[in-house]
């Protein structure tokens, strides 16, 4: 067992681990955060991504133990400090970037980063930047209008699907 310590969500926790734990596996099964899901557990699919000193990781292939001393934002993490949906959140929730949810923490949290690397980045870009998250619902369209809506681009031209 290894001791870490780390600081999830602007909260620090300290946990004993196996060398063999996953990041996704402390969050959902021994922190409680369930928002960070598990699909494949081969990082193909892209629903457990976190955030882990500010850069997107498919936490189902890290070891907890490699997120010693970070600081890990989760979708739970996500939400204004008042509770209220992030821009990004809303975005998804009012251009229907969801169906079924199960990829939205992924797609969200890819979104993140997305947004904090590239402000305003066109169609192709968001395509390609979402290249390592699987939505098996939407086809991708409504995901897309929903993240250059949060980058504040006018979307109102671009049909529903």
């Amino acid at each position: 067992m290894a001791k870490v310590t780390m600081t999830i969500n602007g909260r620090s926790v300290t946990r004993d681990v196996a060398g063999e734990t996953l990041l996704s596996s402390l969050l959902r099964d021994d922190i409680g955060l369930t928002g960070t899901h598990v699909g494949c557990d081969t990082s193909q699919c892209g629903a457990c991504t976190v955030h882990v000193n500010g850069t997107s990781v498919k936490s189902c292939t890290m070891f907890a133990a490699e997120a010693d001393g970070a600081e890990v934002t989760t979708i739970e993490g996500m939400a204004n400090a008042d509770g209220s949906l992030s821009v990004i959140q809303a975005a998804f929730q009012e251009h229907h970037g969801l169906q079924c949810g199960f990829c939205t923490p992924g797609m969200v949290m890819t979104a993140s980063n997305l947004l904090k690397e590239n402000p305003k980045p066109t169609e192709g870009e968001v395509r390609a930047y979402l290249e390592g998250n699987i939505c098996r619902c939407t086809g991708y369209h409504n995901i897309v209008k929903a993240i250059l809506a949060a980058s504040g681009q006018d979307v109102s031209a671009i049909a529903a699907e």
